[in-house]
């Protein structure tokens, strides 16, 4: 039987685990944190748990396949709500509901801007066109060669891709109204770039937002992972936490086995295969000798991060009024802040920022009576100056103005508060200039342009996640396993 080494527990390395696993490979996947879940998971303090990282559950058809490949169901595991309204966008005088309901979307678009309903239609058909070829087609592609893409529904498709055109400049062909326009722009964020770089080819996030909607796990989003780990214990893979791996041994151009340190000591793992579920540029930098990486420092200096984030997980000895489970806080130039983010990166002078109230709809991840509150600022990768100095300036900036949109005061009930930046994603996940989100997917940064999934100068080191195809966020994540599996047992077969 052959074996495979997986460095990280993340959605990426479970899936690329779980996938090995019922290809019938003896897995054992490493993880430097004490759970499985990598950005994905929770921690629990004062009778709050708190979902550490992703908070949108998006794209459901992805976890139902991924589920159904072993026979599985996402109800198996964990149950789904859809969420109504969507989310909430805070304005700078006012805010609207993003309802569930297509023809209530529609009514609340015509308010807005006369005739921009039937806009949405036809913006909404080219979407689901971009997803089913993306998703389908796109994102299952290894991207190692360009021959991949010599596919004849993809040539003569390819102008309703629309790869070439930027995200901005496809949204302003519809609709003219300033909140209209941020609204339709609003996911591509979640990809990493601001929407002058994006293709407009992303705009099938739009039809993954309206069309497929916004879910919540019961539980919480820690369910995903935790479901993950079930079913890879369930099909043999072993788990070894607080496992930091520090080296991999290379022997004739072959990873021979990966080094961590456990409970103090070395311990070596042998391997036929090894997967990068990690950092991928820490993989490369700090676990290989120079010799055997694949591309050198000007090359990562180069890269276009997606943003890190400044979070704060804060809960409250009491219940808030008139809220919804995601808000939107675009009360400030969006403009600007985008600005300082990727054309000048530095701390944002007035950030736009995200809140989800989760215990809203699940009375599980708060004690009775109370809220569970996670604040987000999107700040450039890189910065320097991350502390709690900063941390409480922000902070105390963006509470302000959160009292001021809902009209009531939480300062007096806070009773729990912790915060996670820049640094804190350097320290837990290698993680490169302390990005969040990996790679922006600009068209530069696209499909064959990304890192490879497969390491160059090393015949049997493959890579999986956020920095390698096919990009950012879970859903590609899970994809991502499942496409460097593929290549990894192709090649052993």
């Amino acid at each position: 039987m052959k074996k495979a080494i997986v460095i990280g527990s993340g959605f990426a390395g479970m899936s690329a685990a779980t996938h090995l696993a019922k290809a019938g490979w003896d897995v054992t996947v490493l993880e430097k944190q004490s759970m499985p879940g990598g950005r994905g998971r929770k921690f629990s303090a004062d009778g709050f748990t708190f979902d550490m990282g992703p908070s949108w559950y998006w794209m459901p058809d992805v976890f139902d396949r991924y589920f159904d490949l072993f026979g599985k169901k996402v109800s198996d595991y964990y149950k789904l709500i859809r969420l109504d309204p969507s989310y909430r966008v805070y304005y700078e005088n006012d805010f609207i509901d993003i309802p569930s309901n297509y023809i209530a979307l529609q009514a609340l678009f015509e308010s807005i801007e006369v005739g921009s309903s039937k806009k949405l239609d036809v913006f909404l058909a080219e979407a689901e066109y971009k997803y089913k070829v993306g998703i389908q087609k796109l994102v299952h592609k290894p991207s190692r060669s360009i021959t991949e893409f010599a596919d004849w529904d993809l040539v003569k498709g390819l102008f309703k891709l629309d790869v070439f055109t930027s995200m901005k400049q496809h949204v302003r062909s519809y609709f003219t109204n300033p909140k209209l326009i941020q609204l339709m722009e609003f996911p591509v964020l979640f990809l990493g770039a601001l929407p002058k770089d994006i293709p407009a080819l992303y705009s099938l996030m739009n039809y993954a937002d309206i069309k497929l909607g916004t879910w919540y796990p019961m539980g919480g989003m820690f369910n995903i992972a935790d479901a993950m780990h079930q079913l890879a214990e369930s099909l043999g893979v072993r788990f070894i936490f607080n496992a930091d791996v520090q080296s991999l041994e290379i022997v004739d151009g072959k990873a021979k086995n990966a080094v961590a340190h456990i409970n103090g000591q070395s311990v070596s793992f042998d391997a036929d295969v090894v997967v990068g579920a990690a950092d991928y540029h820490f993989i490369e930098t700090s676990l290989l000798p120079q010799k055997y990486q694949s591309y050198d420092a000007a090359y990562w200096d180069k890269r276009v991060m997606a943003p890190s984030s400044l979070l704060y997980y804060v809960g409250l000895n009491k219940k808030l009024q008139n809220v919804t489970h995601h808000s939107l806080f675009f009360d400030v130039d969006f403009e600007k802040h985008g600005d300082e983010i990727y054309a000048h990166p530095q701390w944002p002078t007035e950030p736009l920022f995200y809140v989800s109230v989760p215990s809203i709809t699940d009375p599980s991840v708060a004690p009775d009576a109370c809220e569970n509150l996670f604040f987000l600022i999107p700040v450039a990768a890189g910065l320097e100056g991350d502390d709690e100095a900063l941390r409480t300036v922000y902070f105390e900036k963006i509470l302000k103005r959160y009292e001021q949109k809902i009209g009531q005061q939480i300062s007096d009930a806070i009773i729990y508060k912790k915060s996670y930046a820049v640094q804190d994603f350097k320290q837990d996940y290698n993680a490169f200039k302390g990005n969040a989100y990996g790679l922006a997917n600009t068209l530069m940064q696209t499909a064959i342009l990304k890192p490879s999934l497969k390491s160059k100068k090393i015949n049997n080191l493959f890579y999986t996640g956020q920095l390698t195809v096919p990009g950012p966020g879970v859903p590609p994540s899970l994809i991502s396993g499942e496409v460097v599996s593929k290549e990894i047992i192709k090649q052993f077969k």
